[in-house]
């Protein structure tokens, strides 16, 4: 496997229409697929990759998008955000993100969208903004507002065994929950 295999799966039509659709076909695929090469990921065995921006942003994909497909409403979908995160601020120290096409950037800046903390989620916006991904950045200060209303991911509650707060609960019910 090398990221060039990752990226091309990914960026290949009709794959991103797809995953944004979240079917359980594309879903199973996935994870028949790349479940062990997720778990090689999440081992450390690909953090060889980091010396690239291609592999930067395949060890993103794997780590930060392959999850939420694989354990799609599980605890497990979150079980490396962490490492995908850490693996984006290396690649924006570096530069990488500036070496690869702007319309591929987005992908590499998500898991710091995807994350709970605050400062990961005004570095998504910042990043977002930057680099002109306007419907990105837009999505990036939705997270962003509620992380900071509610310090987490009401809709990950469930997935976490988390319980919902009254006002969590409310916000989930209403027409301005965010269901992406």
């Amino acid at each position: 496997m090398t990221p060039e295999d990752i990226l091309t799966f990914w960026y290949t039509p009709p794959m991103p229409q797809h995953w944004f659709a979240s079917t359980p076909a594309i879903d199973a695929d996935i994870r028949a697929r790349f479940g062990t090469h997720w778990e090689q990921a999440a081992a450390g065995e690909w953090d060889h990759w980091q010396a690239t921006p291609e592999g930067c942003l395949a060890l993103c994909i794997v780590l930060d998008q392959f999850p939420l497909n694989m354990f799609r409403g599980e605890a497990h979908s979150f079980s490396t955000e962490q490492q995908a995160v850490a693996v984006t601020k290396h690649a924006v120290a570096r530069g990488f993100d500036q070496r690869l096409p702007v319309e591929r950037r987005s992908f590499l800046y998500m898991p710091l969208m995807h994350s709970e903390h605050l400062g990961d989620q005004d570095e998504s916006v910042r990043l977002f903004e930057a680099a002109g991904l306007e419907a990105n950045a837009r999505f990036a200060h939705h997270h962003r507002e509620i992380v900071q209303y509610f310090g987490r991911f009401p809709h990950r509650n469930a997935a976490l065994g988390r319980e919902s707060t009254a006002a969590e609960l409310a916000y989930l019910a209403s027409k301005d929950a965010f269901t992406g």
